[in-house]
């Protein structure tokens, strides 16, 4: 059972709404945290993986940039 399950039609429905409402607020917060997450994770693999690390920040950012340009999709 995850955690949503609890919640039932609108009540998850609202939870997805202001998620993507306050990603949207907050982007450069959510863009920053990401970059120090892989800086500190390239430097617990001493850079072994910075491309791929790199590569997933990457992806994360355009992941939160999309819920930034459409808050109500």
């Amino acid at each position: 059972m995850g955690f949503l399950d609890k919640f039932k039609g609108k009540d998850v429905e609202q939870l997805v709404d202001r998620a993507k409402e306050e990603a949207a607020q907050h982007d450069e917060d959510i863009d920053a945290a990401i970059d120090k997450v892989a800086d500190l994770a390239d430097k617990a693999t001493d850079g072994k993986f910075t491309e791929k690390i790199d590569d997933a920040a990457a992806k994360l950012k355009e992941a939160a940039d999309r819920l930034e340009d459409d808050p109500k999709a």
